[in-house]
């Protein structure tokens, strides 16, 4: 398979591009990337992106498989505004350019409470998000819905504190749907799902994601 990677600079993206490298089912892996990432491979190609000028690389979006890692916090976004550009507005041109050119598959990193409805900014965006894609037909179309996160050496310390204090509740028997997951972990079921799941729309939440 061909995959394609938006988002392979993030946390999750990076673990992610490192196992499609090493996993024999994926024979080509192309990241969209602002700037290069530094890592060689034969297998890895790196498109440089500006992404409010995809059609210059339209030609590029082709193959089996494309993994949408693209995301960002509102406190690095600066504005709802522009963290709606960043997590909507980009996906959802990717999208329809990956569709028209013949991609069959979608894997969405979505969030835990993703809803189209939710009176929460970033819930509800996440949710626009992935009715929109559904919208566009893909044959294979999984989305993970994880909770928090759990970066290598993050340097957030809300994050820190909000690992810590799910875990001392997870080994009380509480609370294990938001169990906290290691963006490696993450991106492990991530390459695996297409592999694994059939054609259709599938959801996968926090608490099932470490079941794959």
């Amino acid at each position: 398979m061909k995959a394609l990677v938006i988002g392979a600079t993030g946390a999750t993206g990076k673990d992610l591009v490192g196992l499609l490298l090493s996993d024999p089912a994926y024979t080509e892996v192309v990241t969209f990337v602002r700037r290069p990432s530094g890592v060689t491979h034969h297998k890895l190609a790196e498109i440089l992106t500006d992404y409010d000028k995809l059609e210059e690389i339209s030609g590029q979006i082709t193959g089996d498989v494309w993994f949408s890692c693209l995301g960002t916090t509102l406190k690095t976004a600066g504005s709802k505004e522009a963290q709606y550009q960043i997590d909507y507005e980009i996906p959802a041109r990717f999208a329809a350019i990956a569709k028209k050119n013949g991609v069959s598959r979608l894997v969405l990193l979505s969030s835990y409470g993703a809803s189209a409805t939710s009176r929460v900014f970033y819930s509800r965006m996440k949710g626009q998000l992935e009715e929109h894609l559904a919208s566009l037909a893909f044959d294979q179309y999984i989305i993970f819905r994880p909770g928090l996160l759990v970066r290598k050496n993050t340097d957030r310390l809300g994050e820190r504190l909000s690992a810590r204090a799910l875990n001392f509740f997870n080994s009380m028997g509480l609370m294990r749907k938001l169990r906290p997951l290691p963006t490696s972990i993450l991106a492990e079921k991530m390459a695996k799902a297409p592999q694994i799941f059939p054609e259709g729309l599938h959801f996968v939440e926090s608490a099932k994601i470490w079941e794959l």
